[in-house]
Protein backbone atom coordinates (compact mmCIF):
# COMPACT_ATOMS: atom_id res chain seq x y z
CA UNK A 1 0.00 0.00 0.00
CA UNK A 2 3.16 2.65 1.29
CA UNK A 3 4.91 1.52 -2.56
CA UNK A 4 1.25 2.66 -4.40
CA UNK A 5 1.23 5.97 -2.78
CA UNK A 6 4.95 6.53 -3.90
CA UNK A 7 4.46 4.83 -7.57
CA UNK A 8 5.51 7.22 -9.99
CA UNK A 9 3.67 5.51 -12.67
CA UNK A 10 0.50 5.17 -10.71
CA UNK A 11 1.00 9.12 -10.23
CA UNK A 12 1.54 9.83 -13.82
CA UNK A 13 -1.58 7.59 -15.07
CA UNK A 14 -3.39 9.69 -12.56
CA UNK A 15 -2.15 13.07 -13.47
CA UNK A 16 -3.36 12.15 -17.42
CA UNK A 17 -6.80 12.04 -16.28
CA UNK A 18 -6.51 14.67 -14.30
CA UNK A 19 -4.98 16.51 -17.55
CA UNK A 20 -7.84 15.23 -19.28
CA UNK A 21 -10.68 16.46 -16.70
CA UNK A 22 -9.26 19.79 -16.77
CA UNK A 23 -9.63 20.62 -20.27
CA UNK A 24 -13.02 19.13 -20.42
CA UNK A 25 -13.59 21.66 -17.36
CA UNK A 26 -11.78 24.35 -19.43
CA UNK A 27 -13.69 23.39 -22.52
CA UNK A 28 -17.03 23.86 -20.58
CA UNK A 29 -16.47 26.93 -18.59
CA UNK A 30 -13.65 29.02 -20.84
CA UNK A 31 -11.75 29.33 -17.30
CA UNK A 32 -9.17 26.67 -15.58
CA UNK A 33 -10.78 25.00 -12.45
CA UNK A 34 -9.60 26.75 -8.98
CA UNK A 35 -8.95 24.68 -5.92
CA UNK A 36 -7.95 25.89 -2.77
CA UNK A 37 -5.11 23.55 -0.59
CA UNK A 38 -6.73 25.07 2.76
CA UNK A 39 -3.70 22.38 4.71
CA UNK A 40 -0.05 24.54 4.61
CA UNK A 41 1.03 20.91 4.81
CA UNK A 42 -0.71 20.19 0.92
CA UNK A 43 0.84 23.10 0.00
CA UNK A 44 4.20 21.96 0.98
CA UNK A 45 3.75 18.60 -0.60
CA UNK A 46 2.32 19.69 -3.45
CA UNK A 47 5.25 21.98 -4.25
CA UNK A 48 8.22 19.60 -3.11
CA UNK A 49 6.65 16.81 -5.25
CA UNK A 50 6.56 19.15 -8.40
CA UNK A 51 2.87 18.45 -8.35
CA UNK A 52 1.79 22.07 -8.33
CA UNK A 53 4.85 23.08 -11.71
CA UNK A 54 2.72 19.91 -13.65
CA UNK A 55 -0.58 21.11 -13.02
CA UNK A 56 -0.32 24.86 -13.11
CA UNK A 57 -1.54 24.69 -16.80
CA UNK A 58 -4.08 22.65 -16.49
CA UNK A 59 -5.44 23.55 -12.67
CA UNK A 60 -4.74 26.73 -10.51
CA UNK A 61 -4.07 25.58 -7.35
CA UNK A 62 -4.38 28.28 -4.59
CA UNK A 63 -2.98 28.27 -0.76
CA UNK A 64 -4.97 29.03 1.77
CA UNK A 65 -5.02 30.06 5.49
CA UNK A 66 -4.04 26.65 7.34
CA UNK A 67 -0.17 27.35 8.24
CA UNK A 68 -0.31 27.90 12.04
CA UNK A 69 2.61 30.25 12.17
CA UNK A 70 1.79 32.17 8.87
CA UNK A 71 -1.71 33.17 10.19
CA UNK A 72 -0.77 34.26 13.60
CA UNK A 73 -0.74 38.70 13.78
CA UNK A 74 1.79 40.68 14.00
CA UNK A 75 0.54 41.87 17.67
CA UNK A 76 1.08 38.51 18.75
CA UNK A 77 4.63 37.23 17.58
CA UNK A 78 5.56 40.81 19.19
CA UNK A 79 3.50 39.89 22.15
CA UNK A 80 5.41 36.25 22.37
CA UNK A 81 8.53 38.31 21.91
CA UNK A 82 7.95 41.01 25.04
CA UNK A 83 6.97 37.95 26.75
CA UNK A 84 10.43 36.24 26.53
CA UNK A 85 12.31 39.87 27.21
CA UNK A 86 11.37 39.26 30.77
CA UNK A 87 13.52 38.84 33.60
CA UNK A 88 13.79 34.62 34.92
CA UNK A 89 11.64 33.18 32.42
CA UNK A 90 11.85 29.99 30.13
CA UNK A 91 10.56 30.68 26.89
CA UNK A 92 9.73 26.93 25.08
CA UNK A 93 8.36 27.32 21.62
CA UNK A 94 7.97 25.41 18.07
CA UNK A 95 11.67 26.03 15.85
CA UNK A 96 9.15 28.12 13.13
CA UNK A 97 8.28 30.61 15.61
CA UNK A 98 12.39 31.28 16.54
CA UNK A 99 12.99 33.32 13.02
CA UNK A 100 9.16 35.20 12.21
CA UNK A 101 9.67 38.92 12.46
CA UNK A 102 8.28 41.06 14.74
CA UNK A 103 8.05 44.79 14.71
CA UNK A 104 11.57 45.15 16.40
CA UNK A 105 13.12 41.82 16.39
CA UNK A 106 12.43 38.16 16.51
CA UNK A 107 12.59 35.48 18.87
CA UNK A 108 16.17 34.68 17.77
CA UNK A 109 17.47 37.82 18.18
CA UNK A 110 16.11 37.64 21.80
CA UNK A 111 17.82 34.38 22.20
CA UNK A 112 20.91 36.16 20.81
CA UNK A 113 20.91 39.09 23.37
CA UNK A 114 20.86 36.32 26.48
CA UNK A 115 17.10 35.59 26.79
CA UNK A 116 16.20 31.57 27.68
CA UNK A 117 14.40 30.30 24.84
CA UNK A 118 14.16 26.90 24.02
CA UNK A 119 12.91 24.71 21.14
CA UNK A 120 11.40 22.06 21.49
CA UNK A 121 9.90 18.97 19.80
CA UNK A 122 7.06 18.36 21.50
CA UNK A 123 4.88 21.02 24.15
CA UNK A 124 5.14 18.20 26.85
CA UNK A 125 8.95 18.55 26.70
CA UNK A 126 7.95 21.92 28.38
CA UNK A 127 6.67 20.16 31.41
CA UNK A 128 10.01 18.75 32.19
CA UNK A 129 11.96 21.88 32.06
CA UNK A 130 9.27 23.31 34.14
CA UNK A 131 10.20 20.38 36.77
CA UNK A 132 13.80 21.18 36.19
CA UNK A 133 13.95 24.47 36.94
CA UNK A 134 11.19 25.20 40.08
CA UNK A 135 12.61 28.90 40.37
CA UNK A 136 11.83 30.08 37.30
CA UNK A 137 8.68 30.18 34.80
CA UNK A 138 8.69 28.60 31.97
CA UNK A 139 6.04 29.38 29.28
CA UNK A 140 5.19 27.78 26.48
CA UNK A 141 3.78 29.26 23.17
CA UNK A 142 0.84 27.27 22.07
CA UNK A 143 -0.12 28.37 18.37
CA UNK A 144 -2.27 25.74 15.80
CA UNK A 145 -5.21 24.00 14.22
CA UNK A 146 -6.91 21.08 15.60
CA UNK A 147 -4.11 18.82 14.91
CA UNK A 148 -1.98 21.08 17.49
CA UNK A 149 -4.59 21.70 19.67
CA UNK A 150 -5.51 17.94 21.29
CA UNK A 151 -1.57 17.68 22.56
CA UNK A 152 -1.91 21.51 24.25
CA UNK A 153 -4.45 20.03 25.97
CA UNK A 154 -2.80 17.49 27.33
CA UNK A 155 0.02 19.94 28.61
CA UNK A 156 -2.27 21.89 30.10
CA UNK A 157 -3.93 18.53 31.61
CA UNK A 158 -0.48 17.20 33.33
CA UNK A 159 0.97 20.96 34.43
CA UNK A 160 -2.46 20.54 36.19
CA UNK A 161 -2.09 17.31 37.69
CA UNK A 162 1.50 18.30 39.41
CA UNK A 163 0.42 21.39 40.55
CA UNK A 164 3.59 23.06 38.76
CA UNK A 165 3.14 26.48 40.12
CA UNK A 166 5.81 27.75 37.37
CA UNK A 167 4.33 26.37 34.20
CA UNK A 168 1.81 28.50 32.29
CA UNK A 169 0.90 28.55 28.04
CA UNK A 170 0.54 31.90 25.82
CA UNK A 171 -2.51 30.13 23.58
CA UNK A 172 -3.13 31.85 19.71
CA UNK A 173 -4.92 28.74 18.82
CA UNK A 174 -7.09 28.68 15.60
CA UNK A 175 -10.44 26.70 14.36
CA UNK A 176 -10.59 25.88 10.20
CA UNK A 177 -14.28 26.14 10.58
CA UNK A 178 -14.64 29.34 11.25
CA UNK A 179 -12.10 30.82 8.65
CA UNK A 180 -13.25 28.95 5.75
CA UNK A 181 -16.42 30.78 6.37
CA UNK A 182 -14.78 33.95 6.16
CA UNK A 183 -13.17 33.14 2.60
CA UNK A 184 -16.73 31.90 1.56
CA UNK A 185 -18.33 34.86 2.93
CA UNK A 186 -15.95 37.11 2.00
CA UNK A 187 -16.25 36.17 -1.55
CA UNK A 188 -12.52 37.20 -2.93
CA UNK A 189 -11.78 33.63 -4.45
CA UNK A 190 -13.86 31.66 -6.58
CA UNK A 191 -13.18 28.55 -6.27
CA UNK A 192 -14.53 24.82 -7.39
CA UNK A 193 -13.42 22.92 -4.11
CA UNK A 194 -11.41 22.64 -1.31
CA UNK A 195 -8.37 19.86 -1.05
CA UNK A 196 -9.37 19.09 2.61
CA UNK A 197 -6.39 18.38 5.33
CA UNK A 198 -6.23 14.69 6.10
CA UNK A 199 -4.87 15.33 9.76
CA UNK A 200 -7.50 18.13 11.01
CA UNK A 201 -10.02 15.39 9.46
CA UNK A 202 -8.99 13.24 11.92
CA UNK A 203 -9.76 14.97 14.92
CA UNK A 204 -13.06 16.96 13.71
CA UNK A 205 -14.65 14.46 11.53
CA UNK A 206 -15.40 14.00 8.10
CA UNK A 207 -18.86 15.32 8.62
CA UNK A 208 -17.96 18.51 10.67
CA UNK A 209 -17.16 19.65 6.94
CA UNK A 210 -20.46 19.56 5.51
CA UNK A 211 -21.42 22.69 5.54
CA UNK A 212 -19.38 23.38 2.50
CA UNK A 213 -21.94 21.64 0.35
CA UNK A 214 -25.12 22.37 2.37
CA UNK A 215 -24.97 26.19 2.86
CA UNK A 216 -22.26 27.31 0.45
CA UNK A 217 -22.69 24.66 -2.46
CA UNK A 218 -19.30 23.70 -2.61
CA UNK A 219 -17.20 20.28 -2.56
CA UNK A 220 -14.47 19.11 -0.54
CA UNK A 221 -11.82 16.17 -0.84
CA UNK A 222 -10.50 14.96 2.33
CA UNK A 223 -7.27 13.93 1.27
CA UNK A 224 -2.95 12.77 2.04
CA UNK A 225 -0.38 14.24 1.38
CA UNK A 226 1.30 11.32 -0.77
CA UNK A 227 1.72 12.08 -4.71
CA UNK A 228 -0.92 9.52 -5.34
CA UNK A 229 -3.03 10.56 -2.27
CA UNK A 230 -3.06 14.12 -3.85
CA UNK A 231 -2.83 13.74 -7.36
CA UNK A 232 -6.34 11.54 -6.30
CA UNK A 233 -7.95 13.97 -4.41
CA UNK A 234 -7.34 17.07 -7.48
CA UNK A 235 -8.80 13.81 -9.67
CA UNK A 236 -11.94 13.44 -7.39
CA UNK A 237 -12.64 17.51 -7.61
CA UNK A 238 -12.33 17.83 -10.87
CA UNK A 239 -15.24 15.03 -11.11
CA UNK A 240 -17.54 16.84 -8.70
CA UNK A 241 -17.37 20.06 -10.59
CA UNK A 242 -17.62 18.50 -13.81
CA UNK A 243 -20.72 17.03 -12.72
CA UNK A 244 -22.23 19.75 -10.97
CA UNK A 245 -21.91 18.22 -7.71
CA UNK A 246 -21.42 19.55 -4.03
CA UNK A 247 -20.40 17.13 -1.55
CA UNK A 248 -17.68 16.21 0.32
CA UNK A 249 -15.68 13.36 0.00
CA UNK A 250 -13.48 10.93 2.36
CA UNK A 251 -10.57 9.55 0.59
CA UNK A 252 -9.10 8.64 3.94
CA UNK A 253 -12.06 6.52 5.18
CA UNK A 254 -9.64 4.10 6.44
CA UNK A 255 -8.08 6.94 9.35
CA UNK A 256 -10.98 9.42 9.09
CA UNK A 257 -14.06 8.48 10.67
CA UNK A 258 -17.45 10.76 10.07
CA UNK A 259 -17.38 11.66 13.55
CA UNK A 260 -14.01 12.27 14.19
CA UNK A 261 -11.90 11.53 17.19
CA UNK A 262 -14.52 12.10 20.25
CA UNK A 263 -12.02 11.86 22.45
CA UNK A 264 -9.61 14.06 21.40
CA UNK A 265 -12.64 16.65 21.14
CA UNK A 266 -14.63 16.25 24.68
CA UNK A 267 -10.47 16.51 25.95
CA UNK A 268 -9.91 19.85 23.66
CA UNK A 269 -13.40 21.17 24.79
CA UNK A 270 -11.83 20.27 29.24
CA UNK A 271 -9.77 23.01 28.17
CA UNK A 272 -10.50 25.60 26.20
CA UNK A 273 -13.54 27.72 25.61
CA UNK A 274 -13.95 29.27 21.93
CA UNK A 275 -13.00 32.96 21.23
CA UNK A 276 -12.03 36.10 19.23
CA UNK A 277 -8.89 35.36 17.15
CA UNK A 278 -7.13 37.89 15.01
CA UNK A 279 -5.65 36.83 11.89
CA UNK A 280 -2.94 38.47 10.03
CA UNK A 281 -4.39 39.96 7.19
CA UNK A 282 -7.41 39.68 7.99
CA UNK A 283 -8.44 41.14 11.28
CA UNK A 284 -10.78 39.74 13.98
CA UNK A 285 -12.51 36.77 13.41
CA UNK A 286 -15.24 35.56 16.50
CA UNK A 287 -15.05 31.95 17.84
CA UNK A 288 -12.40 31.49 15.52
CA UNK A 289 -9.47 30.32 18.26
CA UNK A 290 -9.78 28.57 21.44
CA UNK A 291 -8.57 30.61 24.87
CA UNK A 292 -8.22 28.41 28.20
CA UNK A 293 -10.74 28.17 30.29
CA UNK A 294 -11.31 29.94 33.30
CA UNK A 295 -11.01 26.80 35.75
CA UNK A 296 -7.69 26.11 34.28
CA UNK A 297 -6.53 30.62 34.70
CA UNK A 298 -3.61 29.66 36.44
CA UNK A 299 -1.93 28.19 33.84
CA UNK A 300 -2.74 31.00 31.51
CA UNK A 301 0.19 33.41 31.06
CA UNK A 302 -1.69 35.71 29.24
CA UNK A 303 -3.45 36.75 32.80
CA UNK A 304 -0.34 35.86 34.50
CA UNK A 305 2.20 38.18 33.06
CA UNK A 306 1.74 41.77 31.87
CA UNK A 307 3.52 42.10 28.51
CA UNK A 308 3.53 46.21 27.11
CA UNK A 309 1.46 46.97 24.17
CA UNK A 310 4.07 47.92 21.65
CA UNK A 311 3.36 49.53 18.00
CA UNK A 312 3.09 47.16 15.66
CA UNK A 313 5.10 48.36 12.21
CA UNK A 314 4.15 48.00 8.94
CA UNK A 315 5.94 46.34 5.99
CA UNK A 316 5.25 45.84 2.44
CA UNK A 317 4.83 42.28 3.14
CA UNK A 318 2.03 40.79 1.69
CA UNK A 319 1.44 37.13 3.43
CA UNK A 320 -2.17 38.36 4.74
CA UNK A 321 -2.99 38.11 1.30
CA UNK A 322 -1.10 35.22 0.41
CA UNK A 323 -2.70 33.22 3.06
CA UNK A 324 -6.05 34.74 1.85
CA UNK A 325 -5.34 33.31 -1.94
CA UNK A 326 -5.56 36.56 -3.41
CA UNK A 327 -1.83 36.33 -4.87
CA UNK A 328 0.87 33.74 -5.18
CA UNK A 329 4.18 34.78 -3.87
CA UNK A 330 5.92 36.09 -6.77
CA UNK A 331 3.14 38.87 -7.01
CA UNK A 332 4.52 40.48 -3.72
CA UNK A 333 7.97 42.24 -4.94
CA UNK A 334 9.67 41.45 -2.04
CA UNK A 335 9.67 37.76 -2.80
CA UNK A 336 12.82 36.16 -3.52
CA UNK A 337 14.58 39.90 -3.54
CA UNK A 338 14.02 41.44 0.19
CA UNK A 339 12.75 38.24 1.38
CA UNK A 340 14.04 34.97 1.34
CA UNK A 341 14.87 31.77 3.77
CA UNK A 342 17.87 33.55 5.35
CA UNK A 343 16.04 36.97 5.88
CA UNK A 344 12.58 36.38 6.03
CA UNK A 345 9.82 39.83 6.18
CA UNK A 346 6.72 37.76 6.76
CA UNK A 347 5.91 34.18 8.28
CA UNK A 348 5.34 32.57 5.04
CA UNK A 349 8.96 32.59 3.98
CA UNK A 350 9.59 31.04 7.70
CA UNK A 351 7.64 28.20 8.16
CA UNK A 352 8.71 25.07 6.64
CA UNK A 353 4.80 24.75 6.06
CA UNK A 354 4.57 28.59 4.53
CA UNK A 355 3.33 28.75 1.16
CA UNK A 356 6.65 31.68 0.25
CA UNK A 357 8.85 29.20 1.08
CA UNK A 358 7.48 26.13 -0.88
CA UNK A 359 7.41 28.43 -3.78
CA UNK A 360 10.70 30.16 -3.19
CA UNK A 361 12.22 25.64 -2.70
CA UNK A 362 10.67 24.04 -5.13
CA UNK A 363 8.82 26.58 -7.95
CA UNK A 364 11.09 29.45 -8.80
CA UNK A 365 12.13 29.61 -12.46
CA UNK A 366 15.49 31.13 -12.23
Amino acid sequence: MLEELHSPELSQALLREVFTLADAFTTRYNRKPVFMEVCGSHTMALARTGLKTRLKDHVTLVSGPGCPVCVTDQKSIDSMIALAEGENRIICTFGDMMRVPGSRKTLMDAKTEGKDIRVVYSPTDAIGIAERNPEREVIFLGIGFETTIPILAVVLKEADERKLSNFSMWVTTKLIEPIMRHLLDSDEVKLDGFLLPGHVSMVLGAEQFQYLPREYGIAGVISGFEPVQLVGGIYRLLELALNEKADIVNELASIVSDQGNKVTQRLMETYFTPCTEEWRGIGSIPDSGLAIRKQYRHLDAKLKFDVPNIEVRATKCRCGEVIRGLISPPQCRLFGAACTPLQPVGPCMVSTEGTCAAYYAYTRED
